[in-house]
């Protein structure tokens, strides 16, 4: 026991997370997801809503912290509009809605005076743009029948990337990726994940999609990419904020935005990747 212990010491403290908490918290965040979405699609749209209201949430703190303001309530009605617009609209619902709101939060702003608008603005914008639109493209995936195959895919994707660069890194890590923004990431982790993900990819393709693996293999390759760089995204924000995460609500990942990272950089890659598919074969 105490071998084990020392073992699961030394893998958080390379690792810079618990991992048992964090194991536990996202089979509980998968379990979630597939209940809401085998239940009624429409429930799984509430839980897009809710994490992007806790992460709204946690993004204005982390505003906060440079003295940046964004009025959370104005942020908060957006998202639920966008949200509302996405599953009654589709994709052109998501955009419209985008284009109405980026004004409106703006004219809300200058209620505040001009001292600080262009950084109120620039921080609302972003905020808009990075949390309620692109987890639109959530919703989006989950809307036709197929909802559940289409996103239990996108969890198989996302999962394989994110755990097995994650072991893969902890166990073999040792050239850093890019230390500037992520100290624990590592070329060997990136290996992993592209490795791993392009045969989950393949397999989730084939077995809960029912397409050509060799689709599952090229979407595979383009999730990797696009989940790290979520991910490197979002740890250059907290650097620039001087965070180390950017929330304490998910034990083992820190905040909702923590978990979110890779998630909402490429839920519209794999949109569009499925709407070629459809268009072309």
């Amino acid at each position: 026991m105490s071998d084990f212990q020392s073992i699961n010491e030394a893998i958080n403290k390379k690792a810079g997370r618990k991992l048992g908490p964090s194991i536990v918290v996202s089979l509980s965040l998968i379990a979630l997801v597939w209940f809401a979405l085998v239940y009624r699609r429409e429930v799984f749209a509430v839980v897009v809503a809710i994490a992007v209201l806790l992460g709204i949430r946690e993004i204005v703190r982390a505003f906060s912290v440079r003295g940046i303001y964004i009025s959370v309530v104005s942020l908060a009605i957006g998202a639920l509009a966008l949200t509302y617009a996405t599953w009654n609209g589709g994709a052109a619902g998501l955009a419209i809605a985008t284009a109405i709101a980026i004004p409106l939060l703006l004219i809300q702003l200058l209620t505040k005076g001009p001292e600080g608008f262009v950084q109120s603005a620039t921080a609302t914008t972003f905020s808009l743009l990075y949390l309620p639109f692109l987890a639109g493209f959530l919703i989006l995936l989950a809307k036709p029948s197929t909802g559940l195959e289409r996103v239990m895919t996108f969890v198989v994707l996302v999962g394989c990337n994110d755990t097995f660069g994650y072991i893969v890194g902890v166990l073999f890590g040792k050239h850093p990726l890019v230390p500037v923004i992520s100290p624990k990431k590592s070329w060997e982790g990136l290996i992993g994940s592209l490795v791993f993900t392009v045969i989950g990819g393949s397999l989730a393709f084939k077995y809960i999609m029912e397409m050509h693996w060799w689709i599952g293999a090229i979407v595979g390759l383009m999730i990797v990419f696009t989940a790290t760089c979520g991910d490197l995204i979002e740890s250059a924000m907290k650097r620039d904020l001087h965070l180390k995460d950017m929330g304490t609500l998910l034990p083992g990942h820190g905040g909702i935005l923590d978990r979110l990272d890779s998630v909402l950089i490429s839920a519209p890659a794999l949109w569009l990747a499925l709407e070629l598919v459809k268009r072309w074969l």
